[in-house]
């Protein structure tokens, strides 16, 4: 197990855990530094760094130098394409977009990228992403047949489907700026039936809904365009501050 993967287990034996997603093309390398520094304040576990669209690398080097001063988080990929990375992450979600109708999101960008994480030396963490509605821009670019919300059956066979491939994370997305979160009885079956950590994200823009979704039994939460908003950062340190009281319940 490589060492950001031993950083999150040895985390969650504390309870479960919050990770900042930034996005490399809605602000200044500087602003996300700022964010970044804040957002460590707060709790924050870990810096996600990625987006739904392709990333410049010159303003995503930039970006991650400017995170990697500010704090001493792990900075890890969050990747959109093959394009999207840089010898500067600390890891890499080597994710599959399970629910995706193109061949291209589910084993494409990754047998495009593979070479490139060899050769950089990045640490590759295994991740069954599933789309869940509405999905929202993420989706729509990885041309996801977002999973109902009422079906909860099929979201539990594809997050069995990616424990049972090998990876080592599955993480449930309704998308950035989802109206709402995943569905509580879809997170409570998912995480009733694997045993790999689960991640959840899309939608939760307070502490409420971060609670829900621990009290579900999310292992760590995601939460990105909280932080671009007014006031988004005193949001997340609602929404850690939640995470962690709920973490303290279970």
């Amino acid at each position: 197990m490589g060492k950001v993967m031993n950083y999150i287990h040895s985390r969650l034996r504390e309870g479960a855990l919050h990770m900042t997603l930034i996005d490399p093309d809605k602000q200044t390398a500087t602003a996300a530094g700022g964010i970044a520094a804040k957002a460590a304040a707060c709790g924050t576990s870990a810096i996600m760094v990625g987006g739904s669209t392709g990333i410049e690398r010159k303003g995503l080097d930039e970006t991650i130098d400017a995170i990697k001063a500010a704090t001493d988080r792990p900075v890890i990929c969050f990747p959109s394409s093959a394009s999207g990375i840089s010898t500067k992450f600390d890891a890499i979600y080597f994710l599959s977009m399970l629910n995706s109708a193109s061949p291209r999101h589910i084993t494409g960008e990754q047998a495009a990228g593979a070479m490139t994480i060899k050769s950089f030396g990045i640490e590759p963490i295994g991740m069954g992403y599933v789309i869940i509605e509405p999905g929202m821009k993420v989706g729509e670019v990885g041309m996801a047949e977002p999973i109902s919300r009422a079906d909860t059956q099929s979201a539990v066979g594809y997050a069995l489907a990616a424990e049972y491939f090998g990876m080592k994370l599955v993480y449930l997305e309704a998308g950035s700026g989802s109206p709402e979160p995943v569905p509580e009885n879809m997170i409570r079956a998912v995480k009733g039936a694997i045993s790999v950590p689960l991640i959840v994200g899309g939608g939760i823009r307070d502490g409420a809904a971060a609670r829900m979704v621990v009290e579900a039994g999310a292992d760590i939460v995601v939460t990105g365009t909280v932080v671009e908003r007014t006031n988004g950062v005193e949001n997340l340190c609602e929404i850690i501050n939640a995470i962690n009281s709920a973490a303290k319940k279970k």
